[in-house]
């Protein structure tokens, strides 16, 4: 059976092309969040012909959305004849901004020997594109399979998925009773099975002033100067007790196996200048500063500690430097995730991989957030992974590709993964 549905598979290697470049040319960026109507709608019209019904839901109400930029996403389910378990395989149809550096058409989706370039090709189209072919490959092998398929594309993920699948979750269709198990097909390479992620905190810092003339400092206080002695904490304190602290989940690269923290943005006084403007900037001392952090959580940290960390060095500031004042603003925060190595999805995509590949899979947990967090704390589902082509370090990238050959190993991985949970 595993060689028939591998045989379909490749049969169908000019189709999966073609299905990843139809996506990668509709462009939905995030921000702002464009085109999620139309990528859902060609979801719609593939899937439904493919015998999936088909509900596209608005995450009304949810950050993100609005009548300008509405959240939409798309649920397909496909029952088999006899009662069994729900294989989802969910994947998020935003994708970031462009940046510089390209040379090659962002939404081009050229086809260059093995490789299909295009923004979103790798993060996460590509996992997309294998997972509708290996489903359909299976029905196609296997028409009395036993319980049913959901495909869902997804919005928002790369802004912290609140419009597509934690509103998903808050609305039930992650529910245990109805869904199972779950696959994520981002880019973490055919040979790896990512079970989790850390956690994070992102937060801003705002240190307090006082104006007054900038010929005459003395008579003001700079809250420039301030987070710059908030800063200098940080590199003298913070940094080296993080560096010190290492995970025992299988993150990667090793790097992310310690705490970390990026300064995301920093700005101080007057706004920037325009672009073509030349006035001259206002005599002013700045009176307030704002350090935007990203703070990326252990699990055995725990996302409170870290935050309390974080305020427990500003209070010894204020305790120790005159005029400090500060506040901090929680913009968001992730709870670490976690399957077990023993899980059922976990051991079923293991065995698949050796059938259909041949190699044993390496576990990895990823350096940052991605959609389990929301199946797994809002819809209290734990089975859940992330398994799918691409190479990471691709995503977000100038002329950011996948490799055909990849897709096809991850399509056969999937398709033998449901035909372990599916056939009796």
């Amino acid at each position: 059976m595993t060689d028939a549905l591998f045989a379909r598979i490749v049969d169908r290697r000019d189709d999966l092309v073609a299905l990843l470049q139809d996506l990668i040319r509709i462009p939905t960026r995030n921000p702002p969040g464009e085109n999620y109507r139309d990528i859902c709608e060609l979801l719609e019209r593939r899937l439904s012909a493919s015998g999936f019904t088909c509900t596209l839901v608005r995450a009304e109400g949810a950050k993100g959305d609005s009548d300008t930029y509405p959240r939409w996403n798309i649920v397909a389910r496909i029952e088999g004849p006899r009662p069994g378990p729900c294989v989802h395989f969910n994947s998020h149809t935003d994708v970031v901004t462009v940046g510089e550096g390209w040379t090659r058409d962002p939404f081009g989706a050229e086809l260059d020997g093995d490789r299909v370039y295009g923004r979103g090709a790798c993060d996460m189209k590509g996992g997309l594109a294998a997972s509708i072919i290996a489903a359909e490959a299976f029905i196609a092998e296997h028409p009395d399979f036993a319980g049913s398929i959901e495909i869902s594309g997804t919005a928002d993920e790369e802004s912290g998925g609140y419009g597509g699948v934690a509103y998903l979750a808050e609305k039930g269709w992650f529910d245990p009773d109805r869904v199972q198990h779950v696959i994520i097909p981002e880019p973490l390479g055919t040979d790896q099975i990512c079970l989790g992620h850390r956690g994070a905190w992102w937060a801003e810092i705002e240190t307090h002033g006082r104006i007054a003339h900038g010929s005459m400092p003395f008579l003001g206080d700079c809250a420039v100067r301030h987070m710059g002695a908030v800063l200098n904490a940080f590199e003298a304190d913070l940094f080296p007790a993080m560096a010190a602290r290492h995970t025992q989940m299988p993150v990667i690269p090793d790097g992310a196996r310690a705490a970390t923290m990026n300064l995301n943005a920093i700005h101080g006084g007057e706004r920037a200048r325009e672009p073509g403007d030349t006035s001259l900037p206002a005599c002013n001392v700045p009176d307030r500063c704002v350090l935007q952090v990203d703070r990326r959580v252990l699990v055995e940290e725990g996302v409170d500690a870290a935050a309390d960390e974080i305020v427990k060095l500003l209070d010894r500031l204020k305790e120790s430097r005159p005029g400090f004042d500060y506040e901090v603003r929680e913009i968001n925060r992730v709870i670490p995730s976690m399957t077990a190595e023993d899980a059922p999805v976990v051991t079923a995509v293991r065995a698949a991989m050796t059938d259909a590949l041949g190699r044993d899979a390496t576990f990895v947990a990823s350096p940052g957030s991605y959609d389990q967090k929301h199946i797994d704390r809002i819809g209290r589902l734990k089975n859940c992974i992330a398994y799918g082509p691409g190479i990471l370090e691709l995503a977000h990238q100038p002329d950011e590709y996948i490799e055909v050959s990849d897709m096809l190993d991850a399509t056969r991985v999937m398709g033998r993964t449901l035909e372990r949970l599916l056939l009796d």
